[in-house]
Order: C-alpha cells, then structure tokens, then sequence
C-alpha cells in the first residue's frame, strides 16, 4: 500500500513568512504522495482590520458572519492559498491550490444554531468525503494544499476547521493508502508543562489521555488537536503525529519527534 502524508500546518507558522518559507521548503521534498492542509493565521484578522471588518471570537473560534464569511474567502482561499502554491511551484512541487467546495471534496453542513450562532461555519461531513477523487488528484502527481473552507450545497461558502478536515481526510483515504497525519505547529509536540518546551510527551494512549486531562496538565488550545487525532485514529488511520514544523522532514521517516497518538 503506497503511503500518503496529510499534513497539516498550524496558523502561526502561516503568520512568519520565513517559518512558512523554510517549511515549505521542507515539504517540497517530502517523497511520493503527499496533502497539505493549512488554516489561516492572523492575516484575515489583520486585513479585516484594514477593511472595517471587526473580528468576534468565542472560546478562540471566529464568529464568521456575512462580511467575515467574505473575508475569510478572500484571504483564506485566495491570498494564503496561492501564496503557498506559488511557492511550492518555484520549488518544482506540483501543487494545486484548492478547497473543500472544489470538486466538492470536502462536503459539508452549517454548524446548527445552539447556544451560540456560529455564522457561516461548516462541520465536515465524515462519512461523505470522496475518496475516488483524492485518488484521481494524487494518483496524477498533484499535491493538494487545502483552504479551510466548505460550502452548504446551497452556495454559501463556510469557514471549517483545518484540523478536522485534515483528520477527515486521513480517514477516508486510510483504506486506499498508509496515511500519517501530521499535525504541524510551533510547538515540539504535546507539552506536559506549557512553560517548558522540552517536555515533550512522547507518546499519548486513550488511557492516558484521560489522565492527562483529569489532572489538567494540557494546554486548552492542543484538546481540540488531540480530539482529532483520537478521530482519526479510531477511525482507521494508522499514525497520527504532533510535532514542530521545523521537524517534518524527520517526521516522515520511521525515527519521528514529536508526539505519537496511538489507541
């Protein structure tokens, strides 16, 4: 079974253009069949800034409304994704810049109004993802790089969480490939202390993740990662890694860094 790397990179790499450089050059050179899925950063908070357009969170996740939904599009699938092809062309990396709504490759529903209205927010629809033409793409010598972004069927585009599609994605093409997903950000990987950068959490099972959270040890903003990574791993995937984007290339091979999820 011919391997594939999904790989995920975090915001604030996307915000330093030299991290982003340096990464990209990484990636370029990663062999054989390969995505990237990359989100954001700051740059549409700082643009919406510049255009009037004030930015709402709730719990760190962005309020996306009418005008945010049209900001979000613009930087997003537009000025974050080409730049990020545009580079990876100037390194001979064949990558084709798209998002969810391409191809509708990534389906999706509006995140339904409970306690709070999240706008125009997708929820990946797991079990629904086309697998046959995220063969056709890879099968072709394409490199995906991913925007997070969905549509509703009814011509609205939606902000979606990067990290769930890229654990999506791992998951629906796990029968066709041997996927490592990599979760790429500024850290090592799991940390048991915030504070310090070395105390990488080497490995993390379903057992002691839950001692990890009972005792509060992890940082709030990496639960949402390690949720995915659990998704992905229960459904399928084989390898899913945590690590620093300066450590990819030896994250694709068998002697990795980072954090290990495994069941």
């Amino acid at each position: 079974m011919n391997k594939l790397f999904i790989i995920k990179i975090g915001g604030n790499v996307i915000d330093n253009s030299d991290a982003l450089r340096s990464f990209l050059g990484d990636f370029a050179t990663v062999d054989g069949r390969k995505i990237l899925v990359h989100g954001g950063g700051k740059i549409a908070t700082r643009i919406g800034e510049q255009l009037g357009i004030e930015s709402k969170y709730v719990d760190g996740r962005r309020i996306t409304d009418d005008q945010t939904i049209d900001l979000v599009t613009m930087v997003y699938g537009g000025l974050v994704n080409k730049k990020i092809v545009a580079q990876l062309q100037a390194l001979k990396c064949n990558a084709l810049g798209i998002c969810g709504a391409d191809g509708n490759l990534v389906p999706a529903e509006k995140r339904p109004v409970k306690e709070i209205d999240w706008g125009w927010v997708g929820d990946v629809k797991s079990n629904q993802l086309p697998s046959d033409r995220w063969q056709v793409l890879l099968d072709n010598g394409f490199v995906p790089v991913l925007a997070p972004l969905t549509h509703d069927s009814n011509a609205h585009i939606m902000n979606t969480n990067a990290d769930t599609m890229a654990s999506a994605i791992a998951v629906a093409l796990s029968t066709a490939y041997d996927v490592r997903l990599i979760y790429c950000f500024e850290k090592k990987g799991v940390l048991e202390s915030v504070e310090d950068d070395n105390s990488v959490i080497r490995t993390i099972n379903k057992e002691s993740y839950a001692q990890l959270k009972a005792e509060q040890k992890l940082f709030a903003g990496i639960l949402p990662k390690l949720d995915n990574a659990f998704a992905a791993i229960d459904a399928g995937v084989k390898e899913v890694l945590i690590g620093h984007a300066d450590d990819l290339l030896q994250n694709t091979t068998p002697s990795t860094t980072g954090t290990l999820i495994s069941a």
